[in-house]
């Protein structure tokens, strides 16, 4: 069906795949489920993808640029949604905008689950969902008013959090999987008086991925760890990958009824990792959900940790190649996590890494907003958006910033240790500024990797709370100082930088 719509004080014309009549609301108008096709008239605009996962680029190019995607085909199954991967179309998930030579913006954004998926061209924006969709949500407008109005329209479906993490120290980007118990023990005793909340365990500690017991490194257990960091003065933490298993743990072995199977039988490849890749568990079998009861059961109400780092969890809708339709995967995902909210409590920090906007909504606490953070700024072998660099988990943060009233935006750690760093005075300005936007502020460098003088600079970055106002796009006010990300963004934008209206 054909019709005008007007948003914005502008008339569009839009191509509508079922009935029904545009509703207008605050900031905006709700369009009813169907494909949505939009002739926006806007030429050689700038479009703004969305990535499908914490991992997945996000950010702006122009319509005449090559799209904004992962390039790597193994790295794509685990960075992105590799179903709709296309190199010769900008395409975007669960929402998309179009910049005019004007400045302002068209939005056009989905309301609710089943996979939504969108594209752009010189003359169309296009969205539509996998199966039977939702509404959809369209804008027009300055930038900071029309993505404010999505968040609104996504907060009254979905919910929207309101825990905060505070400070958070994780061991990753020091020990990464070398991690042990005697080295944990002698770091919490060295954080003990900083201003962290929040001490995480990450990645090391377990059997291996998909079997969740504490191995050799870890002979006194996890309850005696949370106990020792609870006992310190901060929150317990602990990575988990509760959605995933690899090929040759014993849950894959001795329970291969649980994982997730393609139409030939086998089990799906969800991603890779660790040297190879790893499997999805079905979330649409209970018996594979009450096993990630189980397990979050014991992390939480037996070894006592409040805070869970929720990773690969993108996994939990993983598409099954040749399958006839695409599962309703998200509404699976979203089980998923349900099953974990209720049963760690309310007042378990969630934060999931790989994890995807809309489904995630109202469950998780915080979300990853880009690849894992690096001590170096570019990787001079690769020219992957979703590759582990500083640059790639700042402008990706910097592109997700809009979701900050639904959920916490993580951008990763920052540094403050000259040991194994490789990141000049800017780029180490960067992170810390976007944390401090962000509200979210981790940190991996233990403190005996410290200078007196980058300890002191530690401590009073912590305790500070910086005034923040948004000047534009990529410019913010802190405290009065002027920051401006355009140089760091400036590759993903094509060079042209346009102030938020």
């Amino acid at each position: 069906m054909a019709q005008l719509v007007e948003v914005g004080g502008h008339h569009f014309a839009l191509q509508h795949s079922a009935h029904g009549t545009p509703r207008p609301v605050p900031g905006g108008v709700v369009l009813p489920p169907g494909r949505i096709a939009i002739l926006h008239g806007l030429g050689d605009a700038s479009f703004y993808r969305h990535g499908h996962n914490s991992w997945s680029p996000c950010g702006w190019r122009r319509l005449s640029q090559p799209p904004l995607r992962v390039p790597n085909p193994q790295r794509l199954v685990t960075a992105d949604d590799p179903t709709f991967d296309d190199p010769a179309r900008h395409h975007s998930s669960a929402v998309a905008a179009l910049e005019g030579p004007d400045g302002r913006t068209l939005l056009l954004g989905a309301l609710g689950l089943d996979t939504p998926r969108l594209v752009a061209d010189h003359d169309t924006l296009t969205g539509w969902y996998a199966a039977a969709g939702a509404d959809w949500f369209l804008a027009y407008g300055a930038e900071e008013d029309v993505f404010g109005a999505y968040t609104d329209q996504l907060a009254a479906r979905f919910g929207a959090g309101t825990r905060r993490a505070g400070n958070v120290w994780c061991s990753w980007y020091a020990y990464y999987e070398n991690i042990t118990e005697t080295q944990l023990t002698k770091d919490i005793a060295d954080l003990t008086g900083l201003p962290f909340d929040v001490v995480q365990i990450d990645d090391g500690w377990e059997e291996q991925v998909g079997d969740w017991q504490p191995n050799a490194k870890f002979p006194s257990g996890m309850r005696s760890l949370a106990d020792r960091i609870s006992d310190a003065g901060f929150t317990p933490g602990l990575w988990l990958a509760p959605f995933i298993a690899l090929p040759h743990s014993r849950t894959a072995t001795e329970r291969p009824e649980l994982l997730l199977r393609g139409p030939d039988g086998q089990p799906v490849v969800a991603g890779y990792n660790w040297g190879g890749p790893y499997y999805a568990l079905d979330l649409a079998r209970a018996d594979a959900r009450d096993h990630v009861a189980a397990l979050i059961r014991t992390v939480v109400h037996e070894w006592g940790f409040r805070y869970l780092k929720l990773d690969f969890i993108n996994a939990g809708a993983s598409p099954v190649p040749g399958a006839a339709s695409d599962r309703r995967r998200e509404e699976l995902y979203r089980e998923g996590l349900r099953v974990i909210r209720e049963t760690a409590g309310d007042d378990v920090y969630l934060l999931g890494s790989g994890a995807m906007l809309l489904p995630s909504l109202g469950l998780l606490d915080g979300l990853r907003s880009g690849p894992d953070v690096a001590p170096m700024w570019d990787n001079y072998a690769s020219v992957d958006p979703s590759d582990a660099t500083a640059r790639n988990a700042v402008v990706n943060s910097l592109h997700r910033l809009w979701q900050s009233p639904l959920v916490e935006v993580d951008p990763d750690v920052i540094y403050f240790r000259s040991k194994l760093n490789l990141l000049t005075p800017q780029q180490l300005r960067w992170l810390r500024d976007l944390a401090d936007i962000c509200r979210f502020r981790a940190v991996s460098d233990p403190p005996s990797w410290l200078t007196p003088a980058e300890l002191e600079d530690l401590r009073d970055y912590l305790e500070a709370t910086p005034a923040i106002r948004r000047l534009g796009r990529y410019r913010f006010s802190l405290d009065g100082r002027d920051v401006d990300f355009g140089p760091a963004a400036a590759a993903d934008t094509g060079g042209q930088l346009y102030p938020i209206s």
